[in-house]
């Protein structure tokens, strides 16, 4: 089964897969990758312009479900995607959906930290930095550090995944095939792709604004790749007669 599944994969697709594959073993058993290629904010001092490529084959160290469901829509969704538009655009499609999730959540990470660290002075940023050096970053840091100590240690924290590039995957697939029907398996009732995907959308856009505290997936980051992917995709597509 598995033999005809891989036989069967696009070259690209396969290609994908086997990279993001050997980076996660690679991540699990080399202690300084993830430092080195996970994607850091640019004001944090770990940046460096590699990581722009290497963090979107990178996964959670803690989270096998993170690579899991990455590489099972890129397989699912990239397949068809691959073998309808061709190995060329949907490379092309790949990586500008990455770097669509990149940009738009860079840019946001940007935003929060320096709109909170302009209200202080710079003796009291060094301090903050002082000691933010001393502690570990967590998702589940305590809610009642000031501001200045929460926006230098979300700063210090790498960005991994493909999720950005699969978004664009996934909206392509709803656009080329729009009455192809969905299931999730806790939902076991199928919706047409064309009402599925924008769903996910928003429930990804209202995760962004409400920004949980328990809650530290990239949702803008996902948001940047499905419109990077539909942006292109409707320049590619000329007739859209078919959607309906």
């Amino acid at each position: 089964m598995l033999s005809n599944l891989f036989r069967n994969m696009p070259p690209i697709t396969l290609n994908l897969l086997i990279i993001n594959v050997i980076m996660y073993g690679a991540l699990l058993t080399v202690p300084w990758v993830y430092e080195n290629f996970a994607l850091y904010n640019i004001g944090s001092g770990k940046f460096q312009p590699h990581q722009l490529l290497t963090h979107i084959f990178m996964h959670s160290r803690t989270s096998f479900a993170h690579i899991f469901m990455n590489m099972f829509g890129l397989v699912m969704f990239g397949s068809v995607i691959e073998k309808q538009i061709g190995a060329k655009k949907f490379l092309i499609l790949y990586f500008v959906s990455a770097i669509g999730a990149l940009a738009l959540q860079l840019g946001l990470n940007y935003y929060d930290y320096y709109s909170v660290i302009k209200n202080y002075s710079a003796n009291e940023m060094f301090e903050i930095q002082q000691y933010v050096s001393t502690i570990s970053f967590d998702k589940k840091y305590p809610s009642d550090l000031i501001p200045g100590m929460e926006a230098v240690l979300a700063n210090q924290n790498g960005m991994v995944g493909a999720s950005g590039a699969i978004m664009g995957v996934l909206v392509a697939f709803a656009y080329y095939n729009p009455n192809t029907e969905l299931m999730l398996i806790f939902l076991p009732i199928p919706i047409k792709a064309k009402y599925f995907i924008p769903v996910y959308m928003l429930i990804e856009l209202s995760m962004g604004v409400r920004n949980f505290q328990w809650d530290n997936i990239a949702h803008w980051a996902h948001l940047g790749g499905a419109l990077a992917g539909f942006i292109l995709v409707s320049i590619w597509k000329k007739d859209r007669n078919s959607f309906y």
